[in-house]
């Protein structure tokens, strides 16, 4: 399989489509601009979902769920939310079909089904949230409010990747409700950390936390946190973001609250999410010429057992050996897979789960029923040792947490290595064309010379990172003072 795998080096955009159809994680679909998510690449999100659903429920955080059309009046009446999505938008006019009496057997949208107020296809949910919101706060007792939704949005992209960019996409979205500015500034903080932690210590993906610049934030937002992966084509990745809202949709939506002083108030807010696009990030941070390399903490299956056998009976006697094997790994937690296919060779198998990034492989044969012993092979450095079948479990069950630790690290020192301080136009675009990465430089903070940036390099800022050193300086394009870096890069 990893023979028809295009190299990074030759085709980076090549080998990851490539990858996640060779890897059986997703393909396009009949909707253009859609994705199917195949079972293995869903449960890779369903693992993802199950590890953040637990930080958002452990930070006081309840699940409920919302509509899927919002009425055009509540959409527009948050207006930069409105203007910044809408141009992305989906729209439902009409509400039935009937026979076409022009085509036999085909049918067309009955023009006298037309709806008395089109509906918006969420592409965000801020404005049928904020609208519920009105009826849920009415007293200070009622907050905070700390509410999430696992859903489907849909942003009509007209250039689309599975996973990075989709018309259709899977996420989560919080939207949460305080009494005053600094709960809520709190609030968007401890929930950018939190995908910060999710990233660093579940994909492995090392991130910058910071905030947007102005011309990047959410519209609507008061101030965007965002986490920055850097992907081994040295492009950016913003994988995750946590907006402050300020009091612009309570305003919108008109969401007051009595407070222990009897006075009406309007509530502060927040809204933050990641989505399906993290898993192009786990693809891209990690994956090689070979095919997937997934975290253990986040793979399918963490281990696979394969049998080298001829015949029935050395496969029963290998059986015999490996079923204790796979209880011992299940009780510790660890998803093991016994493939004892009769309809693939051994080295077919391997080169599959080589492909899907399986972490650990253990093969047994016919020697090592004799000798006690198991090859065990890792999958991010393609190393093999022998081991003892008594002692596997506990050894395998290490080594999948130094595979993780390793993955990690790798990617930390490649993201270390791509980060070049400038202080230069010149050697601005030198990195920006020729190294890649995040480029640290000063920048004038005026949106003019953030977008004349853009036009000349393709380069945005990626974020003010939230650990920057206050240093003067000049800004690299326009020469006014600067008063701190920023990270610049080229991103998906």
């Amino acid at each position: 399989m990893s023979k028809h795998l295009t190299k990074r080096a030759e085709d980076y955009s090549k080998w990851y489509n490539e990858l996640i159809v060779k890897a059986d994680l997703a393909e396009t679909s009949a909707v253009r601009g859609c994705m199917v998510i195949k079972p293995y690449g869903f449960a890779i999100w369903e693992n993802m979902q199950a590890e953040l659903d637990r930080m958002f429920k452990e930070t006081g955080h309840q699940n409920a769920y919302f509509p899927l059309f919002v009425p055009k009046s509540l959409f527009e009446a948050e207006e930069k939310n409105a203007e910044g999505f809408a141009k992305e938008c989906a729209v439902v006019t009409h509400y039935r079909l009937q026979t076409d009496p022009d085509r036999e057997g085909k049918l067309r949208v009955d023009p006298e089904a037309k709806l008395e107020e089109e509906l918006v296809v969420r592409p965000t949910s801020e404005a049928i949230i904020w609208n519920t919101y009105k009826g849920w706060i009415q007293s200070h007792r009622d907050l905070p409010l700390l509410i999430n939704q696992w859903a489907n949005v849909v942003r009509w992209e007209m250039r689309t990747r599975l996973f990075l960019r989709t018309a259709e996409f899977l996420w989560q979205e919080g939207h949460t409700a305080h009494a005053t500015k600094a709960e809520a500034l709190v609030e968007a903080k401890q929930m950018q950390e939190v995908y910060a932690t999710f990233a660093e210590n579940f994909m492995a993906m090392p991130v910058v936390r910071g905030a947007k610049s102005e011309s990047e934030r959410f519209a609507g937002a008061d101030e965007t946190y965002t986490i920055e992966a850097l992907m081994q084509d040295g492009k950016a990745l913003q994988a995750g973001t946590s907006h402050f809202l300020g009091q612009n949709f309570a305003k919108a939506f008109d969401v007051k609250y009595t407070s222990r002083e009897g006075k009406q108030e309007y509530v502060w807010a927040t809204s933050w999410g990641v989505s399906t696009r993290l898993i192009g990030g786990l693809i891209m941070t990690h994956s090689d010429d070979a095919g997937l390399v997934l975290p253990p903490k986040l793979a399918p299956i963490q281990v696979v057992i394969v049998p080298i056998y001829k015949g029935e009976e050395q496969l029963d006697a290998i059986s015999d050996k490996v079923q204790p094997m796979i209880a011992a790994f299940k009780e510790k937690g660890i998803s093991v897979k016994f493939d004892h296919r009769d309809t693939l060779r051994p080295g077919a198998k391997f080169a599959e789960y080589e492909m899907k990034g399986v972490p650990v492989r253990i093969a047994l044969g016919k020697r090592d029923l004799e000798n006690g012993t198991v090859e065990v092979a890792r999958r991010d450095t393609f190393e093999k040792q022998t081991m003892n079948q008594s002692g596997v479990v506990e050894a395998v069950a290490a080594l999948l947490d130094e595979i993780q630790e390793s993955l990690y690290n790798k990617a930390l020192t490649y993201r270390n290595d791509h980060i070049t301080e400038v202080n230069t136009f010149e050697e601005f675009k030198d990195a920006i064309e020729n190294k890649g990465g995040f480029v640290s430089a000063h920048w004038d903070g005026s949106i003019e010379t953030e977008d004349k940036i853009k036009e000349l390099t393709k380069a945005t800022i990626r974020c003010i990172p939230n650990d920057v050193k206050e240093e003067n300086g000049n800004c690299v394009l326009t020469g006014k003072p600067s008063g701190r870096r920023v990270l610049f890069a080229k991103a998906y």
